[in-house]
């Protein structure tokens, strides 16, 4: 199924059944979701045409029923991150050409800043104390306007969201999705976690990525499966969410499962239905696939793949973990994936240069991609190679196996020495140790090495034990451990995909010794 033709079956089939649940209990039936998606597709037509929508909202009905509409329109809406700031944002909605804002209460006031400095005929107000502003409207109001029917675009062409990378190397770059590809991803996503009705499935992470959008929203929707909306994550209540509701699905990134982890051990919530959880969004540490399975369900998922790429690049089903620790799996149905020699991000790899199993190397995918940014020409013309290998900057190897493991990113190496080293290699060594909760590896400027291996770690645990265990680790070479440690209390700062910020992590940390 390549068009929304998917939905709209799955809504006549199971009109009685449950699509949301709020947080608060409150349900919606499919039949209502597709009775207010038409409302509201109807109002929107009404309100500015053809023209593209852009939301600010958190998890909630509100976010998804405006999915679901621009997919009917066949005219994008661009989910915007709750956590952009004004100036961020106000770009965003200018790139995606977005000719009205939907917001809530919660994201009022950075909405209103943005709406003193973009002009809109008007905007949709999600909440019960609307605004006084002549430019915003009541969001239950124009629904009501709506009416009945709509005659809905089913088009694989037709445009469904624009949705921004992470931005957590550069700013946050647009990409236009269309029907045909989102609804691919679905429907891999439903293959691969054999989805069906009876499913529920707790959405924590933010709706705006990528990955909830394609591989977790449209395929519970897809099946008829019941979402569970927690509007930002907060792990007590995501767990008393998943025991209430009998949640047997859960999207988590790494730093959230360990957060969930970590709680759950502290209480008494009963996860029993719990029976598939899918992670991703940065490297797995093999000990937490091993907690997960343990405490949570054995039914660890591991994922791989970028905004760019619409559907995920690879999967590694629950048995792979066994056998592969931390794998990402192998290649999907609808991608073709190449380990070649690493190029720096300015330069191109060569698509014929494949690396052994066992060496590392940068990732390439040919597939289903998007075909380039809206608002970014420089970097659309590094995104691909030979005009069909998708660049993901990702250093990946092929284990004995035949599956992939990421290693790190392509702009985060830094050279010692004359050697190359991957951050992400020496971080997963620090927290082997038991006394280390989270580690951040840094390049730090050296007039002799030209640059020496920093580390910032979050644990109970002093640097000389710290060097002590780098130096009798069996995976880790000598000339990867870290020569200056910095020894913190607090959780290392993450984009909300989990990437450590490290920039933001060298600046605080080592900025005055590289100006020394």
């Amino acid at each position: 199924m390549r068009d929304l033709r998917a939905f709209r079956r799955t809504v006549d089939r199971y009109s009685e059944r449950t699509a949301l649940v709020t947080a608060h209990g409150a349900e919606t039936t499919y039949g209502e979701l597709g009775r207010r998606t038409d409302a509201l597709a109807n109002a929107l037509d009404t309100r500015v045409g053809d023209a593209r929508t852009a939301s600010l909202l958190r998890n909630s009905p509100a976010a998804i029923e405006m999915m679901v509409a621009a997919q009917k329109r066949g005219r994008a809406n661009a989910q915007l991150s709750f956590r952009g700031a004004a100036g961020e944002l106000r770009r965003m909605v200018e790139t995606a050409e977005a000719e009205m804002l939907v917001y809530d209460a919660a994201n009022a006031e950075m909405a209103e800043a943005v709406l003193e400095e973009v002009t809109f005929d008007v905007a949709l107000y999600v909440g019960d104390d609307v605004p006084d502003r002549p430019d915003v409207e009541p969001y239950e109001r124009a629904i009501d306007s709506g009416g009945t029917g709509y005659d809905a675009v089913e088009d694989g062409d037709a445009e469904t969201g624009v949705l921004y990378t992470s931005g957590s190397t550069s700013e946050p770059k647009a990409i236009l999705e269309d029907q045909r590809r989102v609804w691919m991803g679905s429907t891999q996503a439903v293959m691969e976690m054999s989805l069906d009705p009876s499913d529920v499935a707790l959405v924590t992470t933010p709706w705006y990525h990528d990955v909830t959008t394609v591989a977790w929203i449209y395929p519970h929707l897809q099946v008829g499966a019941t979402l569970v909306l927690q509007p930002e994550f907060v792990p007590p209540k995501s767990l008393a969410l998943m025991d209430e509701h009998d949640v047997t699905g859960l999207l988590a990134v790494p730093a959230q499962l360990e957060a969930l982890l970590d709680v759950y051990e502290e209480g008494s919530h009963d996860l029993s239905a719990l029976s598939y959880v899918r992670t991703g969004g940065a490297v797995v540490p093999p000990s937490l696939v091993e907690r997960v399975r343990e405490r949570m369900t054995e039914g660890v998922h591991n994922t791989y793949g970028l905004t760019e790429g619409i559907t995920n690049l690879t999967h590694a089903y629950p048995d792979e973990q066994l056998e592969s620790p931390g794998t990402v799996g192998n290649a999907t149905f609808t991608w073709d994936l190449r380990v070649v020699e690493a190029a720096r991000p300015d330069e191109d790899p060569d698509p014929t240069a494949i690396v052994d199993r066992g060496e590392t190397g940068e990732l390439i995918g040919r597939g289903p991609a998007a075909s380039g940014y809206l608002d970014s020409p420089e970097a659309e013309a590094r995104l691909f190679v030979d005009g069909e290998w998708l660049r993901t900057l990702d250093v990946a190897y092929v284990d004995d196996h035949g599956r992939l493991h990421i290693v790190d990113r392509v702009d985060n190496m830094l050279v010692s020495g004359g050697e190359n080293i991957y951050p992400q290699e020496v971080e997963l060594a620090l927290e082997d140790h038991p006394s280390v909760r989270e580690a951040a590896v840094v390049g730090v400027p050296d007039d002799e090495w030209g640059e020496r291996v920093a580390a910032v770690v979050s644990g109970d645990v002093s640097p000389d034990l710290l060097d002590e265990h780098c130096r009798d680790h069996d995976e880790l070479a000598d000339f990867k451990r870290p020569r200056s440690y910095v020894v913190i209390d607090e959780s290392l700062p993450r984009s909300d995909t989990g990437t450590l910020l490290r920039a933001d992590i060298r600046e605080e940390h080592f900025e005055y010794q590289e100006s020394e």
